[in-house]
């Protein structure tokens, strides 16, 4: 198959994209696949690059002088990328199927998805209806109280509201959570805990929900879950399998994007401790999730285990990171499944057609 790999993006975490391409490309070197290389600068720009993947994974690849500008066509029947050279002649360059290496806004948000599906091209993940939802933490808990699972209690602010009476707006979060605290804000549509802050105090509440506005028209305002962060990698479309259950050790207050990408205290491990129904239940929990949100191909569900034994949903994450220190290839290795089988188990997944 002739595969594209797209990366990069205009979101918060393109530098967590670049390192997740590296891996991806690294698990398909060798393979009988002919790739195609596509990144996507922070302001937009879409080129093909033959940079390798250190380069790719430092951004050194925008300087490459083999990069040519590429976009995909919405015609169904060219299937496939324009690529332009030097005097801006465009060629086409079918492709099989599309391997989106994106996080966050524009590659994770079913936007980039809706593109893939106008031009008629297979793609890894979740379609664009479920990628929105999931990325949408207020719809997608709407989505998931049909799977029974416990949600902590939460509120939606939207920035139109606040920013017309903020005083009344903070009025009536204090008041839903009955001026308890502390609590955690964040914006509804970000990955990688990107704008997330804990609220330890009343006082504390207006600066954290200024921050989440500064990312997305919607906060969520959430009681604070303490208990372990456990993590489930799912696999498959119709009748998806879950991984073993992984924990993550964050070194920082929470496990922000200081704590993932850049605290090397920070770690995860493959949980051991808990009773086999236990993780049994939360495997359940996590097909059920992925299920009841319509998910495909991959998502890694994420949860809360307290003291008191309740199993809380957190979130789901629908194009899950590949960096050297995500979770969810982790959790597949420790099934017994190698990255370059992983990726080319993904990819037969994007082929698959849908059921009616």
């Amino acid at each position: 198959m002739r595969i594209a790999v797209i990366f990069g993006g205009q979101s918060d975490e393109h530098e967590v994209s670049r390192n997740s391409a590296r891996n991806v490309l690294k698990a398909l070197q060798g393979s009988a696949h002919e790739l195609l290389v596509v990144g996507i600068t922070k302001e937009g720009r879409w080129y093909t690059t033959e940079a390798d993947v250190d380069e790719i994974a430092s951004g050194a690849w925008e300087q490459h002088p083999g990069n040519r500008q590429t976009t995909i066509p919405s015609d169904p029947f060219l299937h496939g990328f324009l690529i332009f050279d030097e005097n801006d002649h465009a060629e086409v360059h079918p492709v099989d199927c599309i391997f989106p290496v994106l996080h966050g806004d524009f590659g994770e948000d079913g936007r980039i998805q809706g593109v893939f599906e106008m031009a008629g091209i297979p793609y890894v993940g979740p379609d664009v209806k479920a990628s929105a939802n999931c990325m949408d933490k207020s719809i997608t808990n709407q989505l998931a109280t049909v799977t029974g699972v416990q949600q902590a209690r939460s509120y939606v602010l939207r920035k139109r509201a606040y920013r017309s009476d903020p005083v009344s707006q903070l009025a009536i979060v204090r008041s839903y959570f009955n001026n308890r605290f502390p609590l955690f804000a964040k914006p509804s549509s970000a990955g990688s805990s990107v704008g997330a802050s804990r609220v330890l105090t009343s006082n504390d509440l207006q600066g954290a929900i200024e921050n989440a506005f500064q990312y997305d028209d919607k906060v969520l305002i959430e009681e604070l879950i303490v208990g372990r962060e456990l993590e489930v990698a799912v696999l498959g479309n119709d009748e998806p399998e879950a991984s073993c259950v992984g924990e993550i050790l964050s070194a920082g207050e929470f496990y922000d994007y200081d704590s993932k990408y850049n605290n090397p205290n920070s770690m995860t491990r493959v949980v051991d401790d808990l009773p086999q129904p236990v993780l049994d239940e939360i495997r359940d929990y996590a097909i059920r999730l992925f299920k009841a949100l319509e998910c495909r191909g991959l998502s890694r569900v994420d949860f809360f285990y307290k003291e008191d034994g309740t199993i809380i949903f957190n979130e789901i994450n629908t194009l899950p990171g590949f960096t050297n220190i995500s979770m969810y290839p982790q959790l597949w290795e420790a099934m017994g499944m190698s990255q370059p089988e992983l990726v080319e188990r993904l990819l037969q997944l994007a082929m698959e057609p849908k059921l009616s």
